[in-house]
């Protein structure tokens, strides 16, 4: 259907480029493709939609569509999971465009349809959109700098997330697009762009031999690989997994009701509400995740990673009670819960299992463990959004994010600490 896009003579000048050349290079095509993705997966966030789902649920109609996405974004991690180890590196671009465009004609069927088409709509929406992050990583990882190249990718989707939803409310507000029609208008303001840096992207040179003789080759995984993967790390694993579910449900919850939190503190009026906050927690988690480039040793880097996880979680409950003490301002509470969510969040869609996979020699690719993840993660994330409106429907999204604070607070940490313990004594799986 489509062209292939990789040009062999360009791939080969980019191979020859200086490395601090094609770093800036991959981390800005990268970044761009991954920034253009989230205009088409998260702008409806940023409508109000009032009213409840009807059929005597109670279910509010916002939380209706938020699940709905969720719900097809988790289906596509369960098939990523099984599908993008096993698909050939010239295929990723050709196929992210085609997800791009299935997801755009689902927006229109959203703008078109009722409410229970809209929910189909947005539901097949997050199918096509949770590949995205997959096909991207597989440019990027394995190489020496992969954690500086994977810190620049996670800014994209942390700025991401809240500047298009300010493009949403722009597109509302001063064009008088309706919330049904904006999220398809805010999708082609950046299609052109996302064509471009697709192409970009599908330049990058593969590894070098220096990067897999110290990353490990990446190679497609097969069945027999990923279940000895699992049998072989499945009490880590495991631990490792429950904190990320408890972590991406308190991020969407965050990042799904931003509008809801800034309006019950106070700030419902201010323009760019999200660029913001987004902007300095997207430097500071890229700071900070990239300097683990520098930590060649690869279980030094893993211990780090932990320490910098529980560290971040950490983060939360001190915010919340520096913010019940009336210390800090509710835009700099949002901010720093921002901040200690992502420093946990980030890691597990990129060097986590980057390093993993070096340092326990796994023959595959770390794709297969980020959507084991992420899999488990947006499933967490649709059980406390129903959580959240059939069961503490009487509490504020405030109130509840405030309580959700401190449970994934205390208990995250542990389970992080805990996992982190039992990879870095895991004996090795698979001959590398």
């Amino acid at each position: 259907m489509f062209p292939n896009f990789i040009s062999p003579a360009k791939s080969r000048r980019l191979a020859t480029s200086p490395r601090w050349a094609l770093n800036l290079y991959a981390i800005a095509v990268s970044f761009t493709v991954y920034f253009c993705m989230y205009a088409f997966r998260k702008p409806f966030a940023a409508g109000t939609f009032d009213g409840v789902i009807g059929l005597g649920t109670g279910v509010r109609l916002k939380t209706a569509f938020v699940i709905s996405q969720i719900v097809g974004y988790a289906f596509s991690k369960y098939l990523g999971a099984r599908l993008l180890p096993e698909l050939s590196p010239e295929k990723r671009p050709q196929t992210i465009i085609g997800l791009i465009l299935a997801s755009w004609s689902a927006l229109f069927a959203f703008a078109l349809g009722g409410v229970w088409s809209q929910l189909l709509a947005l539901f097949l929406n997050g199918l096509c959109l949770g590949m995205i992050w997959g096909l991207v990583v597989g440019f990027l990882e394995g190489r020496r700098s992969s954690e500086l190249l994977l810190a620049g990718l996670s800014c994209s989707f942390i700025l991401a997330s809240g500047s298009v939803k300010d493009v949403g409310r722009y597109l509302m507000r001063d064009w008088g697009i309706s919330e049904t029609w904006m999220p398809a208008a805010t999708g082609g303001l950046f299609l052109p762009l996302l064509f471009i840096s697709v192409i970009l992207l599908a330049q990058i040179p593969p590894p070098t031999t220096a990067d897999e003789r110290e990353r490990q080759p990446r190679t497609r995984m097969l069945r027999t690989e990923r279940r000895q993967f699992f049998r072989d790390y499945w009490l880590p694993l495991s631990l490792s997994l429950l904190a990320y579910l408890f972590v991406t449900a308190y991020r969407d919850y965050r990042d799904n009701y931003g509008i809801e939190l800034f309006s019950e503190l106070g700030y419902a009026e201010q323009p760019a509400l999200f660029t913001s906050t987004e902007m300095p927690v997207a430097l500071s988690v890229m700071l900070i995740l990239s300097l683990l480039s520098l930590v060649r040793d690869n279980k030094k880097a893993l211990t780090v990673l932990f320490v910098i996880m529980t560290l971040g979680l950490l983060l939360l409950s001190g915010s919340a009670l520096l913010l019940h003490s009336r210390v800090i301002s509710g835009a700099t509470f949002l901010l720093l819960v921002g901040l200690g969510s992502y420093l946990t969040f980030v890691p597990f869609g990129s060097m986590l299992f980057e390093r993993i996979v070096a340092h326990r020699r796994i023959a595959g690719t770390a794709v297969f463990g980020i959507y084991l993840a992420d899999a488990l993660g947006y499933t967490g994330s649709i059980a406390v959004q129903i959580y959240s409106d059939f069961f503490s429907n009487e509490m504020s999204r405030l109130g509840f994010f405030l309580a959700l604070t401190h449970i994934l607070s205390i208990g995250g940490a542990l389970l992080l600490a805990v996992s982190g313990v039992l990879w870095l004594r895991a004996r090795p799986a698979l001959a590398s």
